[in-house]
């Protein structure tokens, strides 16, 4: 009790917000923090680096989290801390402790997260942001032509990506955890040169499925495909029926054009999926389109069946 009495008698907003290395040493100091976070002032801007904080209680009562924003908790030790709907946005948390931590609804958006200790951390309904801050700083060196700057910024925030992808997979928050590992794949990417093409791989295995994350994706060119084959065969006049050519003729009505228009898309599907009923043919052209589309819509159900399984049995 003498030693908490002593430290809150020395720690005014000065000493809180001050880069002081002898801070860790101070007698009390978890206990002393709390104590002003119950006193409801703000906890913004805390300068806490190498600070012994293990077990802390920093849970608000009221169920409004406690505001630690911007907060500096570099290599801090918070080895289960309790800190359930706190605050931490833009807060330097690299090379923390955060092991067994409870940090359920905890607003970590912006913080640099990279090394963070992760082990057993409870991180249900964390609010990240839409992007990592050194996703968001590598974005912005290359587009101030800082190329290796960028390049050092998306490394990092790949290695976070990544860490934070094993531990919500490690707790069952597969659904996030993909979204990460969609993130670390991007960052990846723009590491690599611009025009290789490893880069222009990964871009269309992103823009196709997502690294297999988004299967809307696959569905999506998979009708883009057999709309555009069907206007191909539509325009070149490529499908018969009963000896007859159904496609685009200025002579035909409107409507006889419409009919013919959805006979060729009825027969883009039938060859997308491999079914071939046999009732249409193509002819010219439209022969080598057929082929080619064939061999895309049984890759593409193939690819499909497994992302979709993947998503599922998460």
């Amino acid at each position: 009790m003498n030693h908490v009495a002593e430290a809150q008698a020395s720690t005014d907003q000065a000493f809180w917000t001050q880069a002081d290395p002898q801070k860790r040493h101070h007698p009390g100091l978890a206990a002393s923090l709390e104590i002003w976070a119950k006193s409801g002032q703000s906890m913004q801007s805390f300068s806490l680096r190498d600070c012994a904080l293990s077990h802390i209680n920093l849970v608000n009562p009221n169920h409004k989290g406690y505001d630690m924003r911007d907060a500096d908790l570099y290599h801090a030790d918070l080895t289960s801390a309790h800190m359930f709907a706190i605050n931490l946005q833009g807060a330097n948390l690299m090379k923390a402790n955060l092991s067994h931590a409870n940090l359920h609804c905890a607003n970590l958006s912006d913080c640099n997260l990279l090394g963070a200790k992760l082990d057993n951390t409870k991180l249900d309904n964390v609010e990240w942001g839409d992007k990592l801050l050194q996703e968001k700083q590598g974005i912005a060196a290359a587009r101030e032509g800082d190329i290796a700057q960028a390049h050092d910024y998306f490394q990092q925030a790949e290695e976070t990506y990544r860490n934070l992808r094993l531990q919500l997979e490690k707790s069952g928050l597969f659904e996030t955890a993909g979204e990460f590992f969609f993130s670390e794949m991007v960052m990846r990417r723009y590491q690599l040169p611009r025009f290789s093409s490893a880069r222009i791989i990964s871009f269309l295995v992103d823009r196709f499925c997502g690294y297999g994350e988004k299967p809307m994706r696959v569905v999506g060119f998979s009708m883009m495909l057999i709309f555009c084959c069907a206007c191909i065969y539509f325009l070149s006049n490529g499908v018969i029926h009963n000896g007859e050519s159904l496609g685009l003729h200025t002579g035909n009505s409107l409507l006889k054009n419409l009919h013919d228009f959805f006979s060729c898309l009825y027969f883009s599907v039938v060859t997308f999926t491999t079914l071939g009923y046999g009732d249409l043919t193509p002819t010219g052209i439209a022969r080598g389109m057929a082929a080619i589309e064939a061999f895309s819509g049984s890759f593409t159900m193939a690819l499909f069946v497994v992302v979709f399984v993947k998503k599922m049995t998460r």
